[in-house]
């Protein structure tokens, strides 16, 4: 019984895929991707693991993302836990991850601050745009929970 359920399985599947196009208005199956531009703001949360404890602490703050088809900039609260940068950007071709080129990176030493660089990983639903990138060590994350404010 089970397998002629697995034999079938792939013709009911091809079935039901011609009988649902069948009838009714057709949507594009390639929408527009959601690429995030504009002038974003929110918060900066940097999660890191203590090492000597094991406990996981956060700093926050508040910033500005402006992205433009020139490039973007980070302004805002850049006093303590994270830089105020510019660079260019890179979306991949599956829309699900954005490559940040920061021209304010360090070339060599570990920054003092936070800088947006590197692939993040990001949901951009036209007004709320969040980004999530992990270091390479698993000790930090880095997450920006940001929203639309202008063009």
């Amino acid at each position: 019984m089970k397998f002629r359920i697995l034999f079938l399985s792939p013709f009911l599947s091809v079935f039901l895929f011609l009988l649902s196009s069948c009838g009714g208005t057709q949507t594009s199956s390639n929408p527009t991707p959601n690429v995030p531009s504009g002038t974003f703001s929110g918060t900066f949360t940097l999660y890191y693991l203590h090492d000597k404890t094991g406990v996981i602490d956060t700093s926050t703050t508040t910033l500005t993302l402006s992205m433009q088809k020139t490039g973007f900039a980070v302004t805002g609260d850049t006093s303590k836990v994270h830089a105020g940068s510019y660079g260019a950007y890179i979306v991949n071709s599956n829309y699900t991850g954005i490559d940040f080129v920061d021209k304010t990176f360090p070339a060599s030493g570990t920054p003092a601050k936070v800088h947006l660089n590197g692939v993040y990983q990001y949901t951009f639903n036209g007004t709320i745009f969040q980004l999530n990138a992990a270091s390479a060590y698993d000790t930090l994350t880095y997450s920006y929970n940001l929203t639309r404010t202008g063009n």
